[in-house]
């Protein structure tokens, strides 16, 4: 009876301290439009005009052949995949009009392809990619180069059965190829770039406002009164980070009853309560990281400089972009200490996979570990700063 007493004692102040900071909120008028906007236009815009597909890679053609195989090769390279503007006279100006930025793709079909290819002998034709944008200009020649190879081995496979080869349709090599997409079966970008980006948000409310809020106490002058009040560092700043979670577990249902859901149809194939619980246990955890911005900045200006500067590291660290597989060792080795890769695999495997939290028990245990050492050391900043 006497503990519960004691708790109901020490609890009595943070409720009034969290009422008092979301008051607090409500009042900044400036911020709260911030934050509604960003979890709504921003992430609409996110998933509405972000796509890593190629789509409509401007084309130019400098066909010197006019046959029959080199019209059926340009006749594939369809919308919306493929956009052919122009045909060039010359290789010359083909490479020029890419050169100046006309074009993405620019390909040249030889004279007499056609012939050649009629008559069995090998022939060659000439591709161009503009890569100043590496990642679409790669893809753009990827899927050029495997319309050319299907139209070669189609080529290929019917001159061996029409032309007297003596190879019998039965006994050539076939391959049944069948892809199966999981999770995102229609490989809708808008899925994965809405939902990243309302990681993303999370994870920039999650440092920006805790840390806004303990610096707003400093530039007004309040910070010294709350020190000589009987209340602990923890009774000071937990209701900051309990207040400004709430807020941003309020702007997550936002997001997802207004854009995620009935604009881009983003499934949640699995608990929804974990998915905010764990959402809960994050902002616990990235709230650390704010609470030590404000033991080191002086003014709002400064909170917002320095959340960009933790911020940076995490998102190239959080796997969004780049898989673990493709980084070198000792940077993949690094992505355990952002608390925004394994935020990434929760709430992926909660909203697209539909697991469960035994499933996700490493980047839970992980992510709480992450939690307890930022928080941990925030707390213990502002003890140095202010003890």
């Amino acid at each position: 009876m006497q503990f519960l007493l004691t708790l109901r004692d020490w609890m009595r102040p943070m409720l009034a301290l969290t009422r008092k900071e979301l008051t607090q909120l409500w009042r900044d008028r400036v911020l709260l439009l911030f934050l509604v906007y960003a979890f709504t236009v921003d992430i609409y815009l996110a998933g509405s005009g972000v796509t890593l597909q190629v789509s409509h890679a401007r084309t130019v053609i400098s066909n010197a052949d006019h046959g029959v195989a080199a019209r059926e090769l340009t006749g594939r390279l369809v919308e919306p995949t493929f956009r052919v503007d122009a045909q060039a006279h010359t290789q010359a100006q083909a490479l020029a009009e890419l050169d100046r930025g006309g074009a993405m793709l620019a390909l040249d079909i030889p004279p007499r392809f056609s012939a050649d290819l009629a008559a069995g002998r090998q022939t060659t034709i000439g591709l161009w990619a503009d890569t100043s944008n590496s990642v679409q200009g790669f893809m753009a020649a990827s899927y050029i180069t495997r319309v050319v190879s299907r139209f070669g081995i189609e080529t290929g496979l019917s001159q061996a059965l029409g032309q007297g080869a003596g190879v019998a349709a039965g006994s050539l090599p076939t391959v049944d190829n069948r892809i199966r997409a999981w999770y995102n079966p229609n490989q809708d970008d808008a899925w994965f770039m809405s939902l990243s980006q309302l990681l993303n948000i999370i994870t920039v409310f999650a440092i920006l406002l805790p840390a806004a809020a303990a610096v707003r106490e400093k530039e007004r002058g309040t910070v010294e009164q709350l020190l000589v009040s009987p209340l602990s560092p923890v009774q000071i700043l937990l209701p900051k980070v309990l207040a400004m979670g709430g807020a941003i577990l309020l702007a997550i249902l936002l997001s997802l009853g207004f854009v995620l859901w009935p604009i881009f149809d983003v499934p949640c194939r699995g608990s929804l309560g974990l998915f905010f619980g764990l959402s809960a246990l994050y902002v616990f955890s990235t709230a650390g990281l704010g609470l030590f911005i404000a033991t080191v900045a002086r003014n709002q200006a400064q909170v917002g400089m320095l959340t960009i500067l933790l911020l940076a590291p995490m998102l190239f660290l959080s796997g969004a972009w780049t898989p673990p597989e493709a980084m070198p060792p000792w940077l993949a080795h690094a992505m355990v200490i952002s608390p925004l890769h394994h935020f990434m695999d929760i709430a992926f495997g909660v909203m697209l996979k539909g697991q469960t939290a035994a499933a996700l028990l490493r980047p839970i245990a992980t992510l709480s570990v992450i939690g307890c050492l930022l928080f941990g050391f925030g707390l213990y900043r502002f003890r140095r700063q202010f003890g």
